[in-house]
């Protein structure tokens, strides 16, 4: 996914080094999303439920049933995770299929190593 398909402001946050140089005022709001998306005890463990799907994609139909919640909640919780750029959602028929945008996780990554050190991201 190029730059300029990122979401909302996503596409500044991928061009700045974040923690090397302070922040600005948009750069802090779009980084706070993704945060605030991943800091909810049930969305991050749908993360990592995705993440850890063999494929790297994982379908709703297999999302639902680790947690004991409703279906709506589930949906909830994925939307936010879609809408902040964390996840990517395909139709395919009747079900969605979600993967994990590492585009995205690199940014919080490389906001969260120290100044002067560069990220590893392991692929």
């Amino acid at each position: 996914m190029s730059k300029q398909e990122l979401p909302g402001d996503e596409a500044e946050l991928c061009c700045s080094p974040v923690l090397r140089e302070p922040l600005d005022a948009e750069q802090a709001g779009a980084l706070a999303r993704v945060f605030k998306a991943i800091g909810e005890p049930v969305r991050l463990r749908l993360l990592s439920l995705i993440a850890s799907h063999a494929g790297g994609e994982a379908c709703v139909c297999d999302l639902t049933g680790a947690f004991e919640l409703s279906g709506p909640t589930i949906s909830h919780h994925l939307k936010i995770l879609r809408e902040s750029g964390v996840i990517d959602g395909e139709r395919r028929g009747t079900w969605v299929y979600y993967r994990v945008r590492p585009e995205t996780l690199r940014l919080v990554s490389d906001a969260l190593a120290p100044a002067g050190e560069v990220p590893v991201v392991s692929r």
